[in-house]
């Protein structure tokens, strides 16, 4: 069986993270996101990347529909599908089970991919593909959307970490499945690996509708911390082309000035409104993302008073290619002991 080969900010350098800062339009979709406005007096403004805008923000359940179908293997199917997230077409890759479904439906798992260059993303791209494979043979329904702006999806890239919109990606899918033939909506799981633990983490303290996670090597510390470790804080950008972070930074300050507003713009800081356990898996050699950042996840759901599992590799890599297996049936024990509980 063929192992994941993982595109990651450390196979395509430095412009990985600087990508990610893409300029921050939530004006551009066609469904309004919560503009701001001040609160109470001497509050944080109201921003869209704040955890309680993605929580009071509408999402909205609609059709997935099948562009083609891919292949049969044995046991599973493979489709490229489309829903719509905020008005535009986005495309994902759909793996369900062959066997007779249960009577309630497949359990679902969505999965969010790390950065991958937009422009050179594909649906059919061979990251994951293990783990999906994997997943699906287990007997869930494990969908992979492209995300906005992504290879054929329409829409505009506007990064994981300083912009929101990728998180409405998840959440508007995770309404559509929910009226799926076949699928238990009852039973949805979430993965997210590198910039993808961070749409993961935002979706869980967004969304009671989760009933597990699992996060690989994610860009999951708070705002402040990203903003003064993560790699691209150095990246000069084109000139007249500021960062997402720096559009940010020049409206309300930075952390030191403005803290109350990086506070609540950090997921980690919401995680007591996790309603399932969080699974975290992390290398000691990953180069791409700093463990610490894992470690402190763990130390907030712990705090919280949640459930969580907490994995260190030894020696593993941010690819996770001497541990996929390992990590693989860790993933499959957490969602069978939690989305195939019946309940």
């Amino acid at each position: 069986m063929k192992k994941p080969i993982l595109v990651t900010l450390a196979a395509i350098g430095l412009i990985a993270a600087a990508i990610g800062f893409i300029q921050f339009q939530p004006s551009s979709s066609p469904q309004a996101s919560p503009q701001s406005r001040s609160q109470d007096e001497g509050s944080a403004p109201f921003h869209p990347l704040m955890v309680e805008a993605i929580q009071k923000r509408p999402y909205t359940a609609g059709p997935i529909t099948t562009e083609r179908e891919v292949s049969a293997f044995t046991g599973y199917r493979s489709q490229v599908v489309s829903y719509r997230s905020d008005g535009f077409k986005v495309y994902a890759l759909m793996n369900t089970p062959t066997d007779p479904a249960p009577t309630s439906g497949w359990p679902v798992l969505i999965l969010s991919h790390g950065y991958i260059q937009p422009q050179a993303y594909q649906t059919l791209g061979g990251d994951y593909q293990y783990w999906i494979e994997g997943l699906t043979r287990a007997g869930f329904v494990v969908i992979k959307p492209d995300y906005r702006g992504h290879g054929q999806s329409e829409g505009t890239a506007e990064g994981g970490h300083w912009s929101p919109v990728y998180t409405y990606d998840v959440l508007n899918l995770t309404e559509s499945l929910k009226r799926h033939p076949g699928v238990d909506a009852r039973n949805i799981g979430l993965i997210g690996h590198s910039m993808g633990g961070n749409v993961v983490l935002r979706a869980v303290v967004a969304s009671k509708d989760i009933k597990a996670s699992a996060i690989l090597a994610g860009v999951v510390a708070s705002a402040p911390d990203l903003y003064n470790t993560w790699r691209g804080r150095n990246w000069s950008p084109p000139p007249g082309a500021p960062t997402t972070r720096q559009k940010i930074v020049d409206a309300l300050g930075e952390p030191k000035a403005n803290p109350d507003f990086w506070h609540k713009i950090s997921a980690i800081n919401y995680v007591k409104a996790a309603t399932g356990p969080v699974q975290i898996h992390h290398g000691t050699n990953d180069d791409t993302v700093p463990k610490a950042y894992s470690d402190s996840l763990q130390t907030a759901l712990q705090q919280a008073g949640r459930r969580s599992e907490y994995f260190v590799y030894d020696g593993g890599d941010h690819q996770f290619s001497s541990t996929s297996d390992l990590a693989l049936q860790r993933m499959i024990a957490l969602f069978n002991a939690e989305l195939k509980s019946g309940s």
